[in-house]
C-alpha cells in the first residue's frame, strides 16, 4: 500500500478523463483486509493489547504467562485465554517450557497493522 497525496489522486484522476482515482489497491485485496481485521480484532480489548504491550516490551526474551498474571490483574486462566486470542490472530508465538509457556511478539505481524493504519 502506498500514500498518496491529495495533488497526486487529483492529477491521476484528471489525467485518466475521470473525476475521481479509482478506488482499491492490487496490493490490498479482501483477503489481506480479512487478516488485517482479525489482528484488529483481537487488539480490541484492553487486557489483550496490554498483554501484547508488555510482551512486546521484553523483545526477543519472550515473557513466560506466570509473569503476566499479576501485571494484568487477571487469573492465570483468563490471561491464557487471552494469550490464545493474541497466538490465533498471529501476533504472538509461544513456546512450552517446562509446565509454563513463554509467550512472543511477532513484530513483522504488528509492523503490518501499523501499515494499514498509516
Amino acid at each position: 500500500m502506498s500514500k498518496r497525496t491529495v495533488a497526486e489522486v487529483v492529477s491521476t484522476s484528471e489525467s485518466a478523463g475521470g473525476c475521481c482515482a479509482p478506488l482499491g489497491s492490487a496490493s490490498f485485496d479482501e483477503a489481506d483486509a480479512a487478516e488485517l481485521a482479525a489482528g484488529f480484532a483481537a487488539l480490541g480489548d484492553p487486557v489483550r493489547l496490554h498483554l501484547l504491550s508488555m510482551i512486546a516490551a521484553n523483545g526477543a526474551l519472550g515473557v513466560c504467562v506466570c509473569d503476566l498474571v499479576e501485571p494484568s490483574g487477571r487469573s492465570q486462566p483468563t490471561v491464557s485465554h487471552h494469550l490464545r486470542i493474541l497466538r490465533e490472530a498471529g501476533l504472538v508465538t509461544s513456546e512450552k517450557r517446562g509446565k509454563w509457556a513463554w509467550y512472543f511478539s511477532e513484530p513483522d505481524r504488528i509492523a503490518a497493522l501499523k501499515i494499514a493504519l498509516g
